[in-house]
């Protein structure tokens, strides 16, 4: 019979799962890419888009050569930058490459989701509180229920339409 284990944290499961799985890089992908603007500030963000990492290398679409030129000096510093954000040493370089920066429409939230977001109804919004009452976190419950609560009107708006 095994022995009483201590039980592991949520945060630790799911970090072992995505290294086990190889998904550690393309979380971290998408760590940067939520984090852009707050990491590398305003102009350079409008500039730029962190396109994937390979090999510990920040592949990083530029909006023109210009761009591409002035970054090249500030490669060190975005580095650091990165690094004190998304762990030591785990981005080693920056490839910069002129190419064409995605909409900012294209980020997805349901705020942004266009006319085909619908709006949950006040008892959809309770029923879906009602679900997420033992999640501890107040703004997190909150968060999660409004989430489900898109998620099923946006999902029974698609079955209307059918």
């Amino acid at each position: 019979m095994r022995g009483v284990r201590p039980l592991d944290s949520i945060g630790t499961v799911l970090s072992s799962l995505a290294r086990r799985l190889g998904l550690e890089s393309k979380l971290l992908e998408s760590r940067i890419r939520r984090e852009w603007t707050t990491i590398v500030g305003e102009p350079i963000a409008s500039n730029t888009w962190p396109d994937q990492i390979r090999y510990k290398k920040l592949y990083v679409r530029v909006h023109n050569t210009v761009w591409l030129h002035q970054l090249t000096f500030l490669k060190p510093t975005l580095i650091k930058k990165l690094n004190s954000v998304a762990g030591p040493d785990l981005i080693a370089d920056i490839v910069l490459r002129v190419g064409e920066l995605p909409e900012l429409e294209q980020v997805s939230s349901p705020a942004n989701q266009g006319p085909e977001a619908s709006t949950p109804s006040a008892d959809l919004l309770a029923e879906t509180s009602a679900h997420a009452v033992p999640v501890q976190d107040p703004d997190l419950r909150d968060r999660l229920a409004r989430l489900m609560a898109h998620s099923l009107a946006r999902s029974n708006r698609s079955r209307a339409d059918r």
